[in-house]
Protein backbone atom coordinates (compact mmCIF):
# COMPACT_ATOMS: atom_id res chain seq x y z
CA UNK A 1 0.00 0.00 0.00
CA UNK A 2 1.28 3.76 -0.22
CA UNK A 3 2.43 4.13 2.41
CA UNK A 4 4.47 0.99 2.95
CA UNK A 5 8.10 2.55 2.32
CA UNK A 6 9.68 0.20 4.62
CA UNK A 7 12.92 0.23 5.29
CA UNK A 8 12.10 4.50 4.73
CA UNK A 9 10.05 5.82 7.74
CA UNK A 10 7.83 8.66 8.18
CA UNK A 11 8.22 10.93 11.13
CA UNK A 12 5.64 13.71 11.11
CA UNK A 13 5.85 15.17 14.40
CA UNK A 14 6.21 18.97 13.95
CA UNK A 15 9.20 21.21 14.53
CA UNK A 16 9.53 24.57 14.14
CA UNK A 17 12.82 24.52 11.74
CA UNK A 18 13.96 26.22 8.50
CA UNK A 19 15.48 23.79 5.66
CA UNK A 20 18.66 22.43 5.09
CA UNK A 21 20.16 23.00 1.37
CA UNK A 22 19.13 19.08 0.81
CA UNK A 23 15.61 19.29 2.26
CA UNK A 24 12.73 19.45 -0.03
CA UNK A 25 10.63 22.41 -0.69
CA UNK A 26 7.23 21.69 -2.02
CA UNK A 27 5.03 23.89 -4.11
CA UNK A 28 1.51 23.56 -4.63
CA UNK A 29 -0.21 25.74 -7.21
CA UNK A 30 -3.85 27.29 -6.61
CA UNK A 31 -5.59 24.21 -7.95
CA UNK A 32 -3.56 21.80 -5.98
CA UNK A 33 -1.03 20.62 -8.00
CA UNK A 34 2.59 19.96 -6.93
CA UNK A 35 5.47 20.60 -8.82
CA UNK A 36 7.80 17.49 -9.47
CA UNK A 37 10.16 15.53 -12.06
CA UNK A 38 9.32 12.40 -12.64
CA UNK A 39 12.52 9.73 -12.20
CA UNK A 40 12.37 6.01 -12.14
CA UNK A 41 8.79 6.29 -11.93
CA UNK A 42 8.91 8.16 -8.40
CA UNK A 43 8.26 12.11 -7.92
CA UNK A 44 10.97 14.02 -7.64
CA UNK A 45 10.73 17.65 -5.90
CA UNK A 46 12.56 21.03 -5.48
CA UNK A 47 14.91 21.65 -2.78
CA UNK A 48 16.08 24.24 -0.43
CA UNK A 49 19.24 24.95 -2.64
CA UNK A 50 17.01 25.17 -6.06
CA UNK A 51 14.82 27.36 -5.09
CA UNK A 52 14.23 30.71 -3.17
CA UNK A 53 11.57 29.50 -0.71
CA UNK A 54 9.98 32.49 1.38
CA UNK A 55 8.03 31.44 4.79
CA UNK A 56 8.68 27.35 4.35
CA UNK A 57 6.51 25.25 6.98
CA UNK A 58 8.05 22.24 7.93
CA UNK A 59 5.55 19.29 7.19
CA UNK A 60 7.24 16.14 7.85
CA UNK A 61 10.99 13.97 7.31
CA UNK A 62 11.26 10.61 5.59
CA UNK A 63 15.10 9.34 6.52
CA UNK A 64 15.75 12.40 8.43
CA UNK A 65 15.38 14.25 5.10
CA UNK A 66 12.65 17.35 5.63
CA UNK A 67 10.63 17.86 3.45
CA UNK A 68 8.41 21.99 3.45
CA UNK A 69 5.92 23.75 1.97
CA UNK A 70 6.26 26.98 0.81
CA UNK A 71 3.44 29.67 -0.99
CA UNK A 72 3.14 29.51 -5.30
CA UNK A 73 3.54 32.93 -5.44
CA UNK A 74 7.01 33.02 -3.81
CA UNK A 75 8.63 30.23 -5.58
CA UNK A 76 10.95 30.55 -8.20
CA UNK A 77 10.18 27.11 -9.90
CA UNK A 78 13.15 25.72 -11.48
CA UNK A 79 13.34 24.29 -15.22
CA UNK A 80 12.87 20.89 -15.32
CA UNK A 81 9.35 20.64 -12.72
CA UNK A 82 6.09 20.50 -13.49
CA UNK A 83 3.15 21.10 -11.96
CA UNK A 84 0.87 17.32 -11.57
CA UNK A 85 -2.22 16.34 -9.28
CA UNK A 86 -1.71 13.58 -6.82
CA UNK A 87 -4.11 11.73 -8.49
CA UNK A 88 -2.32 12.17 -12.06
CA UNK A 89 0.88 10.69 -10.05
CA UNK A 90 -0.98 7.69 -9.47
CA UNK A 91 -2.23 7.00 -12.33
CA UNK A 92 0.82 7.06 -14.31
CA UNK A 93 2.54 4.18 -11.92
CA UNK A 94 4.44 6.93 -9.95
CA UNK A 95 5.26 4.79 -6.67
CA UNK A 96 7.92 5.07 -3.76
CA UNK A 97 8.49 6.99 -0.67
CA UNK A 98 7.88 10.35 -3.23
CA UNK A 99 4.28 9.51 -3.90
CA UNK A 100 3.44 8.70 0.04
CA UNK A 101 5.18 12.19 0.30
CA UNK A 102 3.19 13.84 -2.44
CA UNK A 103 0.19 12.61 -0.74
CA UNK A 104 0.55 12.96 3.02
CA UNK A 105 2.09 16.88 1.67
CA UNK A 106 -0.97 17.46 -0.08
CA UNK A 107 -2.78 16.72 2.98
CA UNK A 108 -1.07 19.14 4.83
CA UNK A 109 -1.22 21.76 2.08
CA UNK A 110 -4.98 21.23 1.44
CA UNK A 111 -5.82 22.31 5.32
CA UNK A 112 -3.25 25.13 5.47
CA UNK A 113 -5.14 26.59 2.18
CA UNK A 114 -8.58 25.63 3.64
CA UNK A 115 -7.78 27.60 7.20
CA UNK A 116 -5.77 30.98 5.73
CA UNK A 117 -8.27 32.80 7.60
CA UNK A 118 -10.42 32.07 11.24
CA UNK A 119 -13.86 30.73 11.04
CA UNK A 120 -14.97 32.57 14.18
CA UNK A 121 -14.11 36.02 13.46
CA UNK A 122 -12.63 36.35 9.79
CA UNK A 123 -8.76 37.22 11.04
CA UNK A 124 -5.97 35.84 9.18
CA UNK A 125 -4.39 32.51 10.83
CA UNK A 126 -1.18 32.30 12.30
CA UNK A 127 1.14 29.11 12.32
CA UNK A 128 1.77 27.85 16.01
CA UNK A 129 5.19 27.22 16.48
CA UNK A 130 4.96 24.83 18.98
CA UNK A 131 2.64 22.29 17.80
CA UNK A 132 0.47 21.18 13.80
CA UNK A 133 -2.03 23.92 14.54
CA UNK A 134 -3.21 27.08 13.17
CA UNK A 135 -4.17 29.89 15.56
CA UNK A 136 -6.29 33.51 15.84
CA UNK A 137 -5.90 35.78 17.88
CA UNK A 138 -9.45 35.85 18.93
CA UNK A 139 -8.58 32.17 20.92
CA UNK A 140 -9.80 29.84 17.97
CA UNK A 141 -7.40 27.04 17.44
CA UNK A 142 -7.69 24.93 14.42
CA UNK A 143 -5.90 21.55 13.93
CA UNK A 144 -4.80 19.18 10.85
CA UNK A 145 -8.34 17.68 9.62
CA UNK A 146 -8.83 14.23 9.17
CA UNK A 147 -11.86 12.34 7.53
CA UNK A 148 -12.69 9.12 8.93
CA UNK A 149 -13.87 6.33 5.97
CA UNK A 150 -14.61 2.90 5.85
CA UNK A 151 -13.76 0.32 3.13
CA UNK A 152 -15.90 -3.06 3.22
CA UNK A 153 -15.30 -6.29 1.96
CA UNK A 154 -18.87 -7.89 1.89
CA UNK A 155 -18.51 -11.92 1.11
CA UNK A 156 -20.99 -14.13 0.25
CA UNK A 157 -19.51 -17.38 0.40
CA UNK A 158 -16.95 -17.75 -2.21
CA UNK A 159 -17.61 -14.52 -3.97
CA UNK A 160 -17.18 -11.02 -2.99
CA UNK A 161 -18.87 -7.88 -3.35
CA UNK A 162 -17.35 -5.60 -5.80
CA UNK A 163 -18.46 -2.14 -7.16
CA UNK A 164 -17.25 0.07 -9.56
CA UNK A 165 -17.95 3.74 -9.32
CA UNK A 166 -20.23 6.26 -11.32
CA UNK A 167 -17.91 9.24 -11.60
CA UNK A 168 -13.72 9.40 -10.65
CA UNK A 169 -12.04 5.95 -10.72
CA UNK A 170 -12.52 3.27 -13.37
CA UNK A 171 -11.44 0.25 -12.00
CA UNK A 172 -13.05 -2.40 -9.48
CA UNK A 173 -13.33 -1.19 -6.03
CA UNK A 174 -15.63 -2.08 -2.83
CA UNK A 175 -18.18 -0.50 -0.49
CA UNK A 176 -17.12 2.97 0.64
CA UNK A 177 -17.84 6.21 2.35
CA UNK A 178 -17.07 8.32 4.97
CA UNK A 179 -18.30 7.82 9.03
CA UNK A 180 -20.57 10.40 9.95
CA UNK A 181 -21.43 12.21 12.85
CA UNK A 182 -22.79 9.78 16.14
CA UNK A 183 -21.60 6.57 14.05
CA UNK A 184 -19.39 3.88 15.02
CA UNK A 185 -17.08 2.34 12.34
CA UNK A 186 -19.07 -0.76 12.16
CA UNK A 187 -21.84 1.28 11.87
CA UNK A 188 -20.84 2.74 9.57
CA UNK A 189 -20.28 0.05 7.33
CA UNK A 190 -23.51 -1.88 8.28
CA UNK A 191 -25.06 1.56 6.76
CA UNK A 192 -23.40 1.97 3.57
CA UNK A 193 -23.43 -1.04 2.26
CA UNK A 194 -27.44 -0.99 2.92
CA UNK A 195 -26.99 2.30 1.02
CA UNK A 196 -25.00 1.42 -1.89
CA UNK A 197 -26.26 -2.45 -2.70
CA UNK A 198 -28.85 -2.91 -0.59
CA UNK A 199 -28.10 -5.83 1.58
CA UNK A 200 -27.64 -6.33 5.18
CA UNK A 201 -24.48 -8.00 6.94
CA UNK A 202 -22.84 -9.72 9.71
CA UNK A 203 -19.85 -10.69 11.36
CA UNK A 204 -17.73 -7.25 10.86
CA UNK A 205 -14.09 -7.85 11.61
CA UNK A 206 -11.64 -5.11 11.24
CA UNK A 207 -8.53 -5.58 9.04
CA UNK A 208 -6.56 -2.93 8.60
CA UNK A 209 -5.95 0.94 8.04
CA UNK A 210 -4.51 3.47 5.59
CA UNK A 211 -3.93 7.60 5.26
CA UNK A 212 -4.97 8.47 2.19
CA UNK A 213 -4.07 11.99 1.89
CA UNK A 214 -5.32 12.47 -1.84
CA UNK A 215 -9.24 13.36 0.70
CA UNK A 216 -7.47 13.96 3.38
CA UNK A 217 -8.78 10.21 4.53
CA UNK A 218 -7.83 7.52 7.20
CA UNK A 219 -9.48 4.67 5.78
CA UNK A 220 -10.39 1.62 7.86
CA UNK A 221 -10.91 -1.91 6.16
CA UNK A 222 -13.66 -4.18 6.93
CA UNK A 223 -14.65 -7.65 6.02
CA UNK A 224 -18.11 -8.65 6.65
CA UNK A 225 -20.33 -11.44 5.80
CA UNK A 226 -24.17 -11.09 3.58
CA UNK A 227 -26.92 -11.24 6.42
CA UNK A 228 -30.28 -13.34 4.71
CA UNK A 229 -31.05 -11.77 1.34
CA UNK A 230 -28.32 -11.10 -1.05
CA UNK A 231 -30.41 -9.91 -3.47
CA UNK A 232 -28.26 -6.56 -4.69
CA UNK A 233 -30.18 -2.72 -5.34
CA UNK A 234 -28.02 -0.87 -6.40
CA UNK A 235 -27.38 2.75 -5.20
CA UNK A 236 -27.24 3.83 -9.01
CA UNK A 237 -26.75 7.43 -8.29
CA UNK A 238 -23.48 6.19 -6.49
CA UNK A 239 -22.39 3.47 -8.64
CA UNK A 240 -22.67 1.74 -12.19
CA UNK A 241 -21.69 -1.68 -11.07
CA UNK A 242 -22.75 -3.58 -8.31
CA UNK A 243 -22.24 -7.64 -8.80
CA UNK A 244 -21.22 -10.71 -6.62
CA UNK A 245 -18.26 -11.86 -8.15
CA UNK A 246 -16.07 -15.17 -7.43
CA UNK A 247 -12.72 -15.44 -6.28
CA UNK A 248 -11.13 -16.07 -9.27
CA UNK A 249 -12.98 -13.91 -11.69
CA UNK A 250 -12.05 -10.80 -9.94
CA UNK A 251 -10.16 -7.99 -11.66
CA UNK A 252 -7.57 -6.24 -9.62
CA UNK A 253 -6.60 -2.70 -9.67
CA UNK A 254 -3.73 -1.56 -11.68
CA UNK A 255 -0.86 -1.24 -9.42
CA UNK A 256 -0.57 -2.13 -5.39
CA UNK A 257 -1.39 1.45 -3.42
CA UNK A 258 -4.47 1.10 -2.26
CA UNK A 259 -6.18 -0.76 0.60
CA UNK A 260 -9.36 -1.94 -1.30
CA UNK A 261 -6.78 -3.38 -4.07
CA UNK A 262 -5.03 -5.30 -1.04
CA UNK A 263 -8.34 -6.70 0.50
CA UNK A 264 -9.54 -7.49 -3.26
CA UNK A 265 -6.53 -9.42 -2.85
CA UNK A 266 -6.54 -11.38 -0.33
CA UNK A 267 -10.19 -12.22 -0.61
CA UNK A 268 -9.14 -13.67 -4.43
CA UNK A 269 -6.08 -15.68 -2.64
CA UNK A 270 -8.32 -17.31 -0.26
CA UNK A 271 -6.38 -15.52 2.80
CA UNK A 272 -9.94 -14.28 4.26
Amino acid sequence: MIQDIYPSKLDNVYRDQKPEADDFVLVFDKEGKVFVRIRDNEPEFTTAKQISCACPVFLFSIDDRGYFLTPYEAADIPEGFEACSVRSLRNNDSHGKGLFAAFTAYHLWKWYNDNRFCGCCGREMKHSVSERAMKCGCGNTVYPRINPAVIVGVMNGNSLLITRYRQGYGHNALIAGFVEIGETLEETVAREVSEEAGVRVKNIRYYKSQPWGMAQDLLAGFFCEVDGDDSIRMDEGELKYAQWVKREDIELQPGSLSLTNEMMKMFKEGKV
